[in-house]
């Protein structure tokens, strides 16, 4: 199975009250970041057979951004596994009921996303440890005891990548 790990975009600061915090939506930059991953992923072909999201609006509203650009006609699925409390056994638990499915993509936040792509992609006792920055994406392909990863990207390397297409298919189309 391929997994797509997705941190949701930019979403301004936390807030001191957990309540409201998981109510915070994406920013401006946020909102734009999405548009930029979105359609960078589409250029690269990108497909997945289900979207999966953390509950909290910023998580939801990256998802159903970017799930509008790569042309993703399901419905979201929204796991507590993707929560930012959520632990690993939790993500491993949702990879289980998800295994059915070709790749998925799921969508969430630091630092338990960076947390379960680092000990997905290891072996043995030590954990890799990715940094996923706000809007990042990683694709790792999952095997039975563990994954590989083939790449992870920023936001800003996504929009220089999907810039750099739509330049070249415009230069293509003269």
């Amino acid at each position: 199975m391929i997994v797509y790990f997705l941190r949701h975009a930019n979403a301004g600061e936390p807030k001191a009250d957990a309540t409201k915090d998981e109510k915070r939506p994406l920013d401006d930059d946020g909102i734009a970041q999405c548009g930029h991953i979105g359609r960078a992923l589409a250029a690269m072909d990108v497909h997945v057979d289900l979207m999966i999201s953390s509950p909290l609006k910023r998580a939801t509203q990256t998802a159903s951004l970017v799930s509008n650009e790569i042309g993703y006609e399901g419905k979201l699925r929204l796991d507590d596994a993707l929560r930012p409390a959520a632990n690993f056994r939790d993500f491993r638990d949702l990879l289980t009921r998800c295994q059915q499915h070709e790749s998925i993509m799921v969508v969430g936040h630091n630092p338990n996303l960076s947390e379960f792509l680092g000990r997905l992609i290891s072996s043995g006792s030590a954990a890799a440890f990715i940094d996923l920055k706000k809007g990042a994406v990683a694709k790792v392909e999952v095997g039975r005891r563990n994954g590989e990863l083939h790449w992870c990207v920023t936001p800003k390397l996504l929009r220089t990548i999907y810039e750099s297409l739509a330049a070249s298919s415009k230069g293509s189309k003269r």
